[in-house]
């Protein structure tokens, strides 16, 4: 037996339609700004992942790409091309934040300096979206909470699956009770593909604000392929935890009520780019949590894709199967309710992206709807606070060779 939910119905439902997309899924006449009132946003590090929310921010009523910032001049470049035309550049990000007529910014930079650079903008009263994971050490995690909520800002982080009409659907499936009891989760995001070979990118060192890149990283002589390559060093970035598996993970906390593992045992291998990386290409980790007791066990290599980009949520009576497109409802043997699917996007399962939903389009909404209305975002500070630190200690675990125990 099987039930599957009307794709086109529910699209049309939560206002998934062509319009709605097109519009950037809020009204730009919505409550807290004068319909007539454009908002104008500042652009961090614009690399390719922020030039990516620049594009789905460009298509957005009322909202306008006032400034963009960055230490290397081919992105500062690539990032005004994408901005209004007269926006203003700059390569510190102080002076942007100095603007009076930027409402907001998106940080797009890598992971150590995500935390300063956004505490900074709510002192400065400007209203935040930031790239995951939102902290690069564990300690940073209170100090964007605090700002946050001392100058009543709006900060969304990049973890877009909590704007995700699919998933807000899986997640009245967990609450309604249907799974029993889900004391084990099992997340992947397995790629085969032979990641940053060494190169040359063209980028020199009279192009890049060195210094300023390294902010509180120790001092290092310029590398380009660090520099490109920055997810897979601990000084910028934190490997395949930080950068994937946080993603699923913080949908686990959203789904279950967590909020950090007691501890952490992790194993990590380079298969694909031995020589090349300081963090491992292949992970694979398991988080024990208490509050409820529930065992979280993540997988991620370049070396093989099977299983792809996946959630599973194992319950006594049935499991949830989630990945960026669609949910599926497994009943366990001889229980008598059927086997559920709702599929929004094409593609195959596991895949990185699907054609829908268009999460990040979604998710920038959420965030410029609370801009404008003062109210409460998908991501706030506290949500990426919590994924990042249960990844933080996954990769403590791998790093140390021995389990990691939470400390409060």
């Amino acid at each position: 037996m099987s039930s599957s939910i009307d794709r086109r119905e529910f699209l049309e439902q939560v206002g998934l339609n062509t319009a709605a997309v097109v519009a950037g899924g809020f009204a730009a006449t919505s409550r807290g700004y004068a319909a007539n009132e454009t908002l104008n946003i500042g652009c961090i590090g614009t690399g390719g992942r922020c030039r990516q929310l620049m594009q789905a921010l460009g298509g957005m009523p009322g909202v306008r790409l006032g400034a963009v910032c960055d230490v290397y001049e081919g992105n500062l470049q690539e990032g005004l091309k994408l901005a209004a035309k007269d926006a203003a550049a700059f390569r510190h990000h102080e002076d942007l934040l100095a603007r009076e007529d930027i409402d907001a910014v998106v940080i797009g930079t890598p992971d150590h300096w995500h935390v300063p650079i956004a505490v900074d903008a709510c002192n400065a009263g400007k209203d935040v979206y930031v790239e995951k994971p939102l902290t690069h050490v564990p300690s940073e995690g209170q100090a964007i909470i605090d700002a946050q909520n001392r100058n009543q800002r709006i900060v969304q982080v990049g973890m877009q699956q909590r704007s995700m009409p699919h998933l807000q659907k899986a997640l009245e499936v967990v609450r309604s009770g249907k799974l029993g009891e889900i004391r084990k989760v099992h997340l992947t995001w397995n790629r085969n593909t032979d990641r940053a070979p060494k190169k040359s990118y063209g980028i020199t060192p009279d192009t890049v604000d060195w210094k300023r890149f390294l902010g509180n990283a120790p001092e290092q002589p310029f590398d380009e392929y660090r520099f490109r390559h920055w997810r897979w060093f601990w000084d910028f970035g934190g490997g395949l935890f930080t950068d994937l598996m946080v993603h699923y993970l913080d949908v686990a906390h959203w789904f279950l009520g967590l909020d950090h593992p007691a501890r952490a045992v992790s194993i990590g291998n380079w298969f694909t780019n031995r020589d090349q990386w300081e963090t491992p290409d292949t992970v694979q980790t398991l988080l024990q949590y208490e509050q409820p007791e529930t065992q979280v066990y993540y997988e991620g290599t370049f070396y093989n894709a099977r299983n792809a980009a996946m959630m599973e949520f194992m319950g006594s009576e049935a499991t949830l199967y989630c990945d960026r497109g669609r949910y599926e409802v497994h009943p366990e043997p001889r229980r008598t309710f059927p086997y559920e699917e709702l599929v929004l996007g094409t593609g195959p399962r596991g895949a990185d992206f699907y054609d829908n939903p268009p999460g990040e389009v979604l998710h920038l909404s959420n965030w410029i709807e609370c801009i404008r209305t003062r109210a409460t975002p998908n991501a706030p500070a506290e949500t990426g606070a919590s994924a990042a630190a249960a990844a933080h200690l996954a990769n403590q675990a791998l790093r140390s060779g021995a389990a990691a125990q939470w400390t409060a």
